[in-house]
């Protein structure tokens, strides 16, 4: 029977590890974005340590020599935990709190946490548990001394934050109930997934790294209060809001979860039916940080992730935005988009561009229609005017003549 501890917070002080298995600047660079990822989490990182390598070593992953030096910066800084770069194997955790005595974690376990602190509706809730359950499944035994820890901290988070000792048993029988309830999620989620698409409305989805400002923009282009922070993943369940563009149109604009590079791929896999939001819209909508001085990975990593979630060659439009910001490059290039845009989702700058943009590119890939309606067929009109765009109009005896351009999905004739 698992015992229950209730877990009391408290703030760990912890060096950030990393293997440079080629220019040491990027793995530099991943590791501020580690920092971030452990403020965000509510830690605070006390120091660096970087070792240059060939290959992670199997062992330790920095190698044992480098061991001795990581104990010694262990000790002068009174850190109470490493956090390393990349996903550790079990006996790689094993091997290195052996040696340092302090608990060890690795960036996907961060980056569960943080999906477990933000979850907040039923379905981001399963997604993040049975996230964390695959992961703990394949980490019991170096996750053994973590999850015996009264003082909660990273790793312990969560919807099952209290059950801190689960054996494989227990754990393939939650993750079976797990999956049962987010395949019904995912048939409910495709349910009104095709009735928007029946609908007739163009569907734009938001896509971005983490902290872009994609509920920003949402919430100044709609006018909604979705959850907008300076943090990394502040949003994790998808917000769909109707959206009028200045010449008419109607759209309907997805904000999804924020990618970041070596996403977890427990999280890729529990978090499927969200992400692929992008993979059933009709445009992408592609929001880039344009004052992040690692924008071009960044950009990459987007790509990369939609790759991966196997989303077909779509219309993309990319917004820089933050371009208010001193630190914006004057030349701004997105090879693979159909359209760039400079923005500020804060200050309004560009947005009108942006959505004269859209619409331009949806009208052209509307068709034309030229129909004289009977008066009987009033739905069908209302239709045309909601989600087409009409260019003239005229009550005659024998019923309405209408001229328009119409989503090439929807019934109006």
């Amino acid at each position: 029977m698992a015992e229950l501890y209730e877990n009391q917070e408290e703030q760990e002080r912890v060096i950030l590890v990393a293997v440079a298995l080629g220019e040491e600047a990027f793995a530099r660079d991943s590791l501020q974005e580690l920092a971030e990822l452990v403020k965000t989490a509510g830690a605070v990182s006390v120091g660096e340590f970087i070792q240059k390598r060939q290959t992670m070593d199997i062992a330790t992953y920095i190698g044992s020599g480098k061991v001795a030096e990581l104990r010694e910066m262990i000790l002068d800084t009174n850190a109470t935990g490493i956090m390393c770069d990349d996903e550790l194997t079990p006996s790689q955790m094993n091997n290195l709190e052996r040696e340092l005595q302090v608990k060890i974690m690795d960036r996907t376990m961060v980056i569960l946490d943080i999906f477990a602190a933000r979850a907040s509706t039923s379905e981001g809730k399963i997604q993040v548990e049975l996230a964390q359950l695959r992961y703990r499944s394949t980490h019991l035994i170096g996750l053994g001394s973590i999850l015996s820890r009264q003082g909660g901290g990273i790793g312990t988070r969560g919807p099952g934050e209290k059950q801190l000792e689960i054996d494989r048993r227990v754990i393939r029988e939650r993750i079976s109930k797990l999956k049962a309830e987010l395949e019904q999620v995912k048939i409910n989620r495709g349910t009104q997934r095709k009735k928007r698409m029946g609908n007739g409305i163009p569907v734009v989805c938001i896509v971005g790294y983490t902290n872009a400002g994609k509920s920003t923009l949402l919430n100044t282009l709609t006018s909604s209060q979705v959850l907008s922070e300076d943090k990394l993943f502040a949003t994790l369940d998808p917000t769909t809001r109707n959206l009028e563009l200045p010449d008419g149109q109607q759209i309907l604009l997805t904000d999804t979860v924020g990618f970041i590079r070596k996403l977890p791929h427990h999280l890729i896999q529990a978090f499927r039916s969200t992400l692929e939001e992008a993979k059933y819209a009709d445009y992408i909508l592609h929001v880039v940080d344009a004052s992040n001085p690692q924008m071009e990975l960044q950009m990459h990593t987007v790509y990369e992730t939609l790759r991966e979630l196997e989303v077909p060659g779509k219309p993309v439009v990319t917004a820089f935005n933050k371009t208010d910001k001193e630190q914006v490059p004057e030349i701004l290039k997105d090879f693979k988009a159909d359209a760039v845009y400079r923005i500020s989702a804060r200050s309004g700058e560009g947005l009108e561009e942006l959505l004269n943009g859209i619409g331009k590119m949806i009208q052209e890939s509307r068709v034309y229609l030229e129909h004289l309606y009977p008066y009987e067929e009033a739905a069908k009109i209302a239709q045309v005017r909601k989600y087409g765009q009409v260019i003239e109009e005229k009550y005659q005896e024998d019923g309405i003549y209408i001229r328009a351009y119409v989503d090439r999905r929807g019934n109006y004739v």
